[in-house]
C-alpha cells in the first residue's frame, strides 16, 4: 500500500500555505501522494484550468501522486438537504469539485453524502434521516454522469453525521446507484466510536475506493472530537486487523493520513504522521 498525506497538515484550512512551498518537504518525508484540498486559497472553486495544470505539474516534479481531493465544503452545505437551493449549491460545487479533480489526475473525489446533523455547529438543522437518503440519492444521482465523463470516482465517506452510521447501511445506500463511479472513501477512524474498523472494512469489501487513517481513544464506549488522537500510534485502532482486512478485500492502494491538530498547517506533526505510518506498514507486511 502507499502512503498520503492529507493537504490540510500542510497548507491549513484555509491554504493558506501555496503546495508549491511544501512538495518537496512531503516527498522528503517519504510521502507517496498529497491528497490536495479544494475550497479555499489556491484550490478555490475559481481555479482555472491553467491554475489547476500547474499545480498539478508542481506536484508531479516532486515524484509525488494526487490520488484524491477532499473538501470541508459540504459541512455547510449538503447535497442532501430538504431545502432545493442549498442542495443545487452543493450540487453545483461536486460538478466544478470533479471537473478539477480530473485536471489534477486525481481518480477521487470525498463527498460528504448528507448530514442529519452536525455536531460541531449547532446552527445547521437537524433533518431527518430519511429525508437526507432521498434527497442525497436524487443529488449524487444527477452527478454521477458528471462523473463518468471526467473518470473520477464521488468516494462517500463516513463521518459523524448520523448517517449511513453502520457498514451495513452504508454499503446498501452505496449498491443504490448501481455505477462503478459511486463508492466508498473509508474513514477507518471515524468508525472506532460505535465499531471496529477491520469489520466495516470486510462488509463495505470492493465498494473500498480511498482510506482515511487516523486514530481515536475511546471514553466509556464513546468520545467526542477531542477523542482523536494527534497520532496514529496513540489510540484504539488495531492497526494489524485493518491492514490484514484491507489487503483481504483487495485493496492494495493509497492510505491517506488525515490527522487533525488545533493548530495547522504543522509540518513537524506531518514528518512525525510520516515515520509512524512507515512503521505500522513495515510491521504488517
Amino acid at each position: 500500500m502507499k502512503m498520503a498525506l492529507n493537504g490540510w497538515m500542510v497548507s491549513g484550512f484555509q491554504g493558506e500555505v501555496k503546495i508549491e512551498s511544501v512538495v518537496k518537504e512531503v516527498k522528503a518525508m517519504g510521502w507517496d501522494g498529497i491528497e490536495l484540498c479544494y475550497g479555499a486559497g489556491e484550490l478555490s472553486p475559481t481555479a482555472t484550468k491553467d491554475d489547476l495544470k500547474h499545480i498539478r505539474k508542481v506536484v508531479e516534479s516532486e515524484g509525488l501522486e494526487i490520488p484524491s481531493l477532499a473538501t470541508g465544503f459540504y459541512w455547510g452545505c449538503s447535497l442532501g438537504s430538504p431545502d432545493t437551493e442549498e442542495r443545487k449549491q452543493a450540487i453545483e460545487f461536486t460538478k466544478t469539485y470533479i471537473e478539477a479533480a480530473h485536471q489534477l489526475g486525481a481518480g477521487a473525489v470525498l463527498v460528504l453524502p448528507g448530514t442529519v446533523d452536525v455536531c460541531f455547529d449547532p446552527n445547521r438543522p437537524t433533518v431527518p434521516a430519511k429525508e437526507v437518503w432521498k434527497w442525497a440519492q436524487d443529488s449524487i444521482q444527477q452527478l454521477t454522469p458528471i462523473a463518468e465523463t471526467n473518470q473520477v470516482v464521488i468516494a462517500l465517506e463516513n463521518v459523524w453525521s448520523k448517517f449511513l452510521t453502520g457498514p451495513f447501511e452504508f454499503a446498501q445506500f452505496i449498491d443504490t446507484f448501481q455505477s462503478p463511479w459511486v463508492k466508498a472513501y473509508f474513514d477507518a477512524g471515524n468508525c472506532l466510536i460505535n465499531g471496529y474498523p477491520e469489520h466495516w472494512a470486510e462488509i463495505l469489501g470492493n465498494r473500498i475506493a480511498r482510506v482515511h487513517v487516523k486514530n481515536f481513544k475511546r471514553n466509556n464506549g464513546g468520545g467526542t472530537l477531542d477523542n482523536f488522537t494527534p497520532s496514529l500510534l496513540d489510540g484504539d485502532m488495531n492497526w494489524k486487523n485493518l491492514i490484514q482486512t484491507l489487503k483481504v478485500i483487495g485493496y492494495d492502494y493509497y492510505l491517506t493520513a488525515e490527522v487533525i491538530v488545533g493548530d495547522m498547517p504543522d509540518i513537524k506533526k506531518a514528518k512525525q504522521v510520516a515515520d509512524e505510518l512507515k512503521s505500522i506498514l513495515n510491521e504488517n507486511k
